[in-house]
């Protein structure tokens, strides 16, 4: 009896421990799925307008998701030294890691490849086809071409204004771009800026500098400056900082200067002279992707964009790209009329931008060429733009 008894007790302690150990191993995952590790590794900081576009994401889910997520951010890392901070969000035990600036893609994606089981999203991200193909990485970016051809296009307004009334000559219809890179992202961009110019001012033309770099408030500012110097009546820019608004503001030559920003409005510390900007707002993409990670679904499957895969991009459709203030105290009168009227043609699909009489040249391989004649489809395939070609005889890169 005694044996029959030990056996009985044994079995009953097994039995607890295998129904016991699953249920509570259940357990587990159920508080696991309430809860999601957020990673985010930024380029900049809060006071960098291009990172704090993201922190205000952050601070978002934060805010909206309470103790169902948990935050790991880390700044002012500097492309080509992501490894260390990467290694450190998956120790921290992430689920999912954004990663905010392009230079970093590539080790990303090695990362991703190493930890299947964490979900790795590239912003502006353009390796997604490359192999190997993974499973949980991801690339995404807002259309931003339509915002900076919105943008253009306040531009061209006021150029033909100073034009029809005496202020400058035709001739002088000049703008110029501070530009961070020769990649494609940046080229699409002022491209756009042009293209939205030249369908008010024909005869414009556009003088583009690089700076070889994201985030360089001096070198932005004395880029600007060359560009004012040399004749041209607004400065745009795919840069970071508020340099080139200031070097407007403060400018002291014998012909008119305004600004155009990115990322961030600058009529505030630019109010005579800056007409507007426009941004990419990472929310939509952000917050659905943790949402799906926090549901155990597919990141694509929820989301309201354009998907290519593991990629995702929009634009003013499902509010990816966003215009920013609208400085009415010295656009040209209707700009705000013209600026919702865009908007719609790009919610509706019936805007084309790269398209006209004009030939282009690839930088780095002057036997690629194209011709515009027919339209060119940015982001057709994929969210990082892919225009890379210089418009001949229109843009000129200042060395």
């Amino acid at each position: 009896m005694k044996r029959v008894y030990i056996i009985t007790l044994l079995c009953c302690l097994l039995v607890i421990y295998i129904f016991g150990g699953n249920n509570y191993k259940k357990v587990k995952q159920e508080k696991g799925m309430k809860v999601v590790d957020v990673g985010f590794i930024y380029i900049g900081d809060e006071s960098t307008p291009y990172t704090s576009n993201f922190i205000n994401v952050e601070k978002y889910l934060a805010t909206t998701y309470g103790n169902k997520v948990k935050i790991h951010a880390i700044t002012n890392v500097t492309e080509g030294n992501e490894g260390v901070p990467l290694q450190h969000l998956v120790d921290e035990g992430c689920d999912i890691i954004f990663a905010t600036s392009y230079g970093y893609q590539e080790t990303v994606k090695e990362f991703a490849a190493k930890y299947p089981d964490i979900e790795f999203c590239q912003a502006t991200g353009d390796n997604i086809k490359d192999e190997p193909v993974l499973d949980n990485y991801h690339t995404f970016m807002g259309h931003i071409y339509e915002g900076r051809y919105v943008c253009g296009v306040i531009a061209g307004m006021k150029l033909k204004e100073l034009i029809n009334d005496g202020v400058i000559a035709a001739d002088q219809a000049k703008v110029g771009y501070v530009a961070p890179y020769p990649y494609a992202e940046v080229i699409s961009g002022y491209t756009a800026f042009y293209m939205g110019v030249h369908s008010e001012v024909p005869q414009a033309t556009m003088n583009v500098i690089y700076t070889n770099s994201w985030n360089n408030y001096n070198l932005e500012k004395k880029a600007a400056s060359r560009l004012i110097n040399n004749g041209c009546i607004i400065i745009s820019q795919g840069s970071d900082t508020i340099g080139p608004a200031l070097a407007c503001e403060t400018a002291t030559v014998d012909h008119p200067v305004y600004h155009v920003g990115y990322n961030q409005s600058t009529v505030d510390v630019a109010p005579t002279s800056s007409l507007i900007s426009c941004r990419i707002n990472w929310q939509p993409y952000i917050v659905s992707a943790v949402d799906a990670v926090m549901r155990g679904h597919d990141i694509e499957a929820d989301l309201a964009a354009d998907i290519n895969g593991n990629d995702a991009g929009a634009g003013f459709d499902q509010g990816w790209v966003e215009m920013l203030e609208l400085n009415n105290n010295i656009a040209t009168e209707g700009s705000d009329e013209v600026e919702s009227k865009l908007i719609a043609g790009f919610e509706n699909k019936s805007i084309e931008v790269f398209v006209g009489d004009f030939t282009g040249t690839d930088p780095l391989n002057s036997s690629d060429t194209i011709s515009l004649t027919k339209p060119y489809k940015e982001n057709e395939g994929s969210s990082a733009p892919s225009f890379h070609y210089v418009l001949d005889d229109v843009i000129t890169i200042i060395e």
